[in-house]
């Protein structure tokens, strides 16, 4: 089992990492959020680069995500989604939401 973290790994830039699945969503929801909240950049990138595998709860925080970015006054993208992602994302129709 891999330790899933999110964390704000350089300014304006939260890094998700690990594995995104039920167990860890709701502590990732969480931490993410405050993440967001106590940042001061107006850019946020949220990377997802070193995720080693996620289901729909990956996707579903990554929305949350950008809604509290976006409550924040902040803009927001995604970059480095791995295939899995990309490939669930695409199932949704989401492919543009989270393009990235």
């Amino acid at each position: 089992m891999s330790d899933a973290v999110v964390s704000m790994s350089e300014p304006g830039v939260l890094c998700l990492a690990g594995v995104l699945d039920y167990r860890s969503g709701p502590a990732l929801r969480q931490q993410g959020k405050a993440l967001i909240a106590g940042s001061g950049e107006q850019r946020l990138v949220l990377d997802c680069s070193a995720v080693v595998k996620s289901s729909s709860v990956g996707l579903a925080l990554l929305l949350a995500f950008m809604r509290d970015a976006q409550t924040a006054g902040k803009a927001c993208e995604v970059r480095g989604m791995p295939a899995d992602m990309r490939e669930i994302a695409g199932v949704y129709d989401l492919d543009e939401v989270l393009a990235g």
